[in-house]
C-alpha cells in the first residue's frame, strides 16, 4: 500500500501573470514515504526520482525490471489502463498529487494552447522543477526541500511554495549562504550532469533567469500527453 505524509500549508498556484485569484491552499509538503524505486518499477521506466542513482548501475529498474512485488501483474493493458498509467507517470515525475494535477489540467484545458502541451508547460514552470532544471538539485524532491526551508528567492523575495509558477523575466536565486558549505559542494557535484534547458539562462550556480516559456519541443520528458487528455475527457 502506498503511504503519504501530508503537511498543510498556504501555497501559490498562479498563471503566467501570477493572478491572485488563483491562490490556493496547497499540499506543499505532500510526499511519498515509501521507496521511490517502487514508483519507477510500477511505471516500467526510469522517472529519475533519486538523482544520480538513477544513472548508475545501482538503479532498481536496471536490477529488477518489471512491476513491484514478487509476482508483477502481467497481461495486456486496456486503453483506459494506458491512459491512467500515463497520468500516474507524469504525476510522479513532477511529484504532485491528484488534486494539484487536476488543477493544472483545468488551467491547461482553458488555455488556447494545445491542452497536453500546456499541461506540461505548467508543470515545467513549477519552482521546484525550475530549481532542478537549472542544475541546483539532482532531483525535484531535493528542490522542494530547499524551497520549503526558505533557501530560494524569486525576484528578491523568498518563496516557500514549490508549486509557484515562474514567468518570463523572473530571476531565481538559490541562497547558498544559508546552506552548509559542504552540502553546497555536494549539490554542485551531484547536479553537474544536468542539462539546462534553453528557456532557462544560468549565469552562475544558483542564479538563473527565465528567458521564455517552454514549448513542447523544449520539454524532454518521454511522455504521451495526449493519453492524459483522453483520460480526463472520458
Amino acid at each position: 500500500m502506498l503511504h503519504l505524509s501530508l503537511t498543510m500549508g498556504a501555497g501559490l498556484l498562479t498563471d503566467e501573470n501570477n493572478n491572485s485569484n488563483l491562490n490556493v491552499l496547497s499540499l506543499n509538503m505532500a510526499r511519498y514515504t515509501e521507496a521511490k524505486c517502487k514508483l519507477c518499477r510500477r511505471e516500467g521506466t526510469k522517472l529519475y526520482l533519486k538523482g544520480n542513482k538513477c544513472l548508475s548501475s545501482k538503479c532498481t529498474v536496471e536490477k529488477r525490471p518489471g512491476g513491484p512485488g514478487m509476482h508483477p501483474a502481467k497481461g495486456r493493458m486496456s486503453g483506459y489502463g494506458k491512459q491512467f498509467r500515463e497520468k500516474q507517470k507524469v504525476k510522479r515525475i513532477y511529484g504532485v498529487l491528484e488534486a494539484q494535477f487536476r488543477r493544472f489540467y483545468s488551467m491547461a484545458a482553458k488555455d488556447k494552447m494545445q491542452t497536453g502541451a500546456k499541461l506540461l508547460q505548467l508543470l515545467e514552470r513549477r519552482l521546484d522543477n525550475v530549481m532542478h532544471r537549472m542544475g541546483v538539485t539532482e532531483s525535484r524532491n531535493q528542490a522542494r526541500q530547499m524551497i520549503n526551508h526558505g533557501h530560494v528567492t524569486v525576484n528578491g523575495t523568498k518563496v516557500s511554495a514549490p508549486s509557484f509558477l515562474v514567468k518570463v523575466g523572473d530571476e531565481i536565486v538559490f541562497l547558498k549562504e544559508t546552506v552548509a558549505k559542504d552540502m553546497v559542494t555536494e549539490m554542485q557535484s551531484n547536479a553537474k550532469n544536468i542539462k539546462v534547458p534553453q528557456w532557462i539562462e544560468v549565469s552562475e550556480f544558483g542564479h538563473a533567469k527565465i528567458t521564455k516559456l517552454p514549448d513542447r519541443s523544449m520539454i524532454d520528458q518521454n511522455v504521451s500527453e495526449q493519453l492524459i487528455v483522453e483520460y480526463y475527457s472520458r
